[in-house]
């Protein structure tokens, strides 16, 4: 038989058909396989591990078909130690199953830092060294002293502090100031309208302490007081223009909008 019948016998086109068959069947079984092994096509919502225990986080992410891995930790004010302060992938974004979660813990032993000389300098300078050093400035009172202006010293729980001494990042340091003969006067800033957070740095730039806080019903959670706007200050600025430093300022606070006269963003369109 020649080459040309055998190419064109019905023995050789029927083992070709199977033979093509066979091959079309295994690529369509290898990629049903692929797809099924790799969950192709099939994902799922990352949930959100912040402020969870590793514990909490590590059953959230067993009932996801999802794993966690601790890879750091650090400080971060606010929260409480040892729970989830980030992650990655964060929380929303589309992972298939058996994906690790990477987690960030806040650590269980707030950071420290080594003061800066902060006494005999301008209380601008110590201002400046106490922000820079994650520190924030508490009370600011005065005493007798030939120089105006200068830090006489910084005082933490009422004991002094000097050059070199570790303390806690984010914790609160007071400040006395040097006053001479006279009067150490210092304009009163208005505060109308200002989140109190605004309220209380500005305060603290003009040498004024932070007075009674007054909250409207509108202000129910920690997270409330920190946005809510200053509707009214004791001393008002209407009639006193001048104070002493060291003078605590009294302020009114409220969510409110109508209270405040202040639109919130949400308001805003």
């Amino acid at each position: 038989m020649s080459l040309k019948d055998f190419l064109t016998s019905r023995t050789f086109l029927k083992h070709l058909l199977l033979a093509v068959s066979l091959v079309l069947f295994l690529v369509i079984f290898t990629l049903w396989r692929l797809k099924s092994y790799t969950h192709h096509g099939e994902s799922q919502a990352v949930p959100d591990f912040s402020g969870l225990t590793v514990e909490r986080a590590e059953e959230i992410a067993d009932d996801n078909d999802l794993q966690i891995e601790v890879t750091d930790s650090i400080h971060f004010d606010g929260a409480q130690p040892g729970v989830v302060v980030e992650q990655v992938p964060v929380p929303g974004f589309k992972v298939k199953k058996n994906r690790i979660i990477f987690l960030t813990l806040n650590s269980t032993t707030p950071e420290k830092v080594n003061l800066p000389k902060l006494n005999d300098i301008s209380f601008r300078q110590v201002q400046a060294l106490v922000e820079n050093c994650g520190i924030t400035v508490g009370k600011i009172t005065y005493e007798a002293s030939e120089f105006n202006d200068l830090v006489l010293k910084v005082t933490q729980n009422g004991v002094e502090l000097k050059q070199g001494d570790v303390v806690e990042k984010g914790s609160t340091v007071d400040i006395v100031i040097g006053k001479s003969s006279g009067s150490l006067d210092t304009p009163l800033p208005e505060l109308i309208g200002m989140s109190f957070t605004d309220a209380k740095n500005t305060l603290t730039i003009y040498m004024l302490n932070v007075g009674v806080l007054i909250y409207d019903p509108s202000v129910i959670t920690v997270e409330d007081s920190a946005n809510a706007m200053v509707w009214k200050q004791y001393p008002a600025t209407t009639n006193t223009k001048i104070v002493n430093i060291g003078t605590s300022v009294d302020l009114w606070l409220s969510l409110d909008t109508l209270q405040t006269g202040v639109l919130s963003p949400d308001s805003i369109k």
